[in-house]
C-alpha cells in the first residue's frame, strides 16, 4: 500500500461513497479528454479507467510509490499512469495547449491553488473541473463579492468559470486524516475567454486590489487613481464582481 508522504501533502480519500459522488458530478460533463491530478491509491482511478477508453484517460502523480502501485494494480493500464508534476509538466503543458480536457483529482492541498492558476493559463483548453479542496479554499472559490472569503481566485476564477460549491467532506473520509474539513467543488467554462479589456492589465487591476484588501480602491490602486478618476474607487475590492473589475481595468486602459 501507498504510505502518505507529508511534504506532498497526501491524504488520500478512503470513502467509496464520496469517491462514487465525485465520479458521477465528473461523468455528467461531455467525454473530453480527461486528466485526474494526484491518483494516490487509486479510489478515483479506478473508477475512471472504467469509464474512459484507454486513449482518453490519464492520471498523474508525483509520487513514484503511487505510480508504482497503481502500474501494478491495474496493469492494463500502465501506460496510462505518469509520473510528473503537473505544474511543470512538459507533457502537460503541450496537451493543455492543444486539447479540450476536464479535469478530476484530489488535489494536494499544498499546490491547489497554483493548479487553479494553471487551469486559468489553458483556460481555452480546460472545460470542467471536478475536485477536492481544502473547504477554507473551497470556500474562497465560490464566494459571492461582499463575502469575507472573496479574493483574487474568486474574481479570477468566476470570470472565466461558472463555480459550484458541491459537498462538504469530514477528516474523517481520509488516511491519514487532514486537519481541516475538505470540500468537492466544479468549476465550468464559460465559454468566454476573450475579455473586452487586456487580460494582464485585468489580473494585474485585481491582484493589485486584493494585496491591501482593507483599503478602499482608490488608494490600493494608486498606482492608476492618482492619475484618474477609477469607477468605484470608494469601495474596498470585495465589493465588486468580475463585471466591475472588467470596468475598472477599461477604465484604466483608456488612459495608458
Amino acid at each position: 500500500m501507498v504510505k502518505a508522504k507529508k511534504h506532498l501533502g497526501q491524504h488520500f480519500l478512503t470513502n467509496p461513497i464520496i469517491a462514487e459522488n465525485i465520479i458521477t458530478a465528473f461523468l455528467k460533463y461531455p467525454p473530453l479528454f480527461s486528466i485526474e491530478i494526484g491518483a494516490g491509491t487509486g479510489v478515483l482511478t479506478e473508477k475512471l479507467i472504467s469509464h474512459f477508453p484507454k486513449h482518453q484517460f490519464i492520471a498523474i502523480d508525483i509520487d513514484q510509490e503511487s505510480i508504482e502501485y497503481l502500474k501494478q494494480k491495474f496493469p492494463e493500464h500502465s501506460d496510462q499512469f505518469l509520473l510528473e508534476d503537473f505544474l511543470h509538466s512538459s507533457y502537460i503543458h503541450s496537451l493543455l495547449s492543444t486539447q479540450k480536457v476536464n479535469i478530476i483529482g484530489n488535489f494536494p492541498y499544498n499546490i491547489s491553488s497554483q493548479i487553479l492558476f494553471k487551469v486559468l493559463e489553458h483556460k481555452e483548453n480546460v472545460m470542467n473541473v471536478v475536485g477536492m479542496f481544502q473547504k477554507e479554499v473551497a470556500e474562497r472559490i465560490c464566494a459571492p463579492s461582499g463575502n469575507k472569503e472573496y479574493g483574487i481566485l474568486s474574481v479570477l476564477l468566476q470570470t472565466f468559470y461558472h463555480t459550484k460549491y458541491l459537498f462538504t467532506v469530514n477528516e474523517g473520509n481520509f488516511n491519514p486524516p487532514p486537519k481541516v474539513k475538505s470540500a468537492v467543488i466544479v468549476l465550468e467554462n464559460k465559454n468566454e475567454n476573450t475579455l473586452p479589456v487586456n487580460e494582464k492589465l485585468y489580473f494585474e487591476v485585481v491582484k493589485t486590489a486584493f494585496q491591501q484588501r482593507r483599503k478602499t480602491l482608490r488608494n490600493s490602486l494608486k498606482k492608476w487613481s492618482q492619475y484618474q478618476t477609477l469607477p468605484y474607487q470608494d469601495k474596498r475590492p470585495e465589493q465588486l464582481n468580475y463585471q466591475e473589475f472588467i470596468e475598472i481595468t477599461k477604465a484604466i486602459q483608456e488612459k495608458v
